[in-house]
């Protein structure tokens, strides 16, 4: 009796707890339901409003060489952005795991200044500094390094140079996340077992880190493939992006439905490559939050 008695108390515990969990989470789920998933849909029964059949649009798209190019730079864009910052973010993110003091607030100052700044003001920045009669440029031609301007805009360095700097942040803080998490024991017993500082670097330090580094890149992959702003700006004909492609779309030619079948297509790109991250890492490690 006095077992059942408790069952029930727990289990109507159970639920009070639940109903208040949901009671919290309402207004969230409102808010995502009213201004994400409704104008979603609207958007996706868009790109099936073609005069030419309902899955014309996505037909034109991907039975066409010149979009198909488009979404695979697009890619390339990406990934090589990815895997640049990857490479810079790791040696910087270590060195604010051994800084101390005032040298690690000017450090992370450093790092954390791109997100005070619009990413329409540091691409103009690098504008005004890259063009031929830039600072940089007669710096090279005071210096006798050249005898020439360099042509440094409207190109894949210029391009690279601008998504580097402000997606670089991404990529820094899961990675200092991750290395602070790592036992400092386990370092010192690799060393005092006769390992080298490249050992245990390799097969030690690296692994522990790994989570990270994945977590960097992943979250640096997803946010470099819908950049607009800064190839549109800083890039040429070249270096036409699936967000630029769209832009053309809604603005140029005023074919909507093909705008939103390019849309669908492209979160139907970052679907994929989450579904993939999400076999080696957690999503709360994908924002560094574990």
């Amino acid at each position: 009796m006095v077992h059942t008695l408790r069952q029930t108390s727990g289990t109507t515990l159970t639920s009070r707890e639940n109903w208040g969990t949901l009671f919290l989470i309402l207004p969230a789920l409102v808010f995502i339901a009213s201004w994400f998933l409704i104008p979603l849909g609207q958007l996706f029964a868009l790109s099936l409003s073609s005069e030419a059949g309902p899955l014309a649009s996505y037909a034109e798209l991907i039975g066409s060489s010149v979009f198909r190019r488009v979404f695979v730079n697009t890619m390339v864009l990406a990934c090589i952005v990815t895997i640049i910052c990857v490479v810079l973010a790791y040696p910087t993110a270590y060195l604010l795991t051994k800084l101390r003091g005032f040298w690690f607030s000017v450090a992370l100052y450093c790092v954390l200044v791109p997100f005070w700044i619009s990413v329409l003001v540091r691409t103009f920045s690098w504008m005004l500094l890259l063009e031929r009669n830039g600072p940089i440029n007669s710096f090279l031609m005071y210096s006798g390094i050249t005898t020439s301007p360099i042509n440094m805009l409207f190109n894949n360095f210029s391009v690279y140079l601008g998504m580097v700097h402000v997606l670089l942040p991404y990529a820094i803080f899961p990675m200092y996340s991750s290395m602070l998490r790592v036992d400092n024991r386990l370092l010192q017993a690799s060393e005092g077992l006769g390992a080298r500082g490249t050992t245990t670097f390799l097969r030690v330090y690296l692994p522990l880190t790994m989570p990270g580094v994945l977590a960097g890149g992943a979250f640096v992959l997803l946010l470099a493939l819908g950049f607009y702003i800064t190839p549109t700006l800083l890039g040429g004909l070249q270096n036409l992006t699936a967000a630029m492609l769209i832009d053309n779309f809604v603005n140029e030619r005023l074919v909507w439905p093909l705008a939103a079948a390019a849309s669908f297509i492209l979160l139907g790109l970052v679907l994929g490559i989450l579904a993939l991250a999400s076999k080696f890492l957690s999503l709360g490690s994908l924002v560094g939050m574990r």
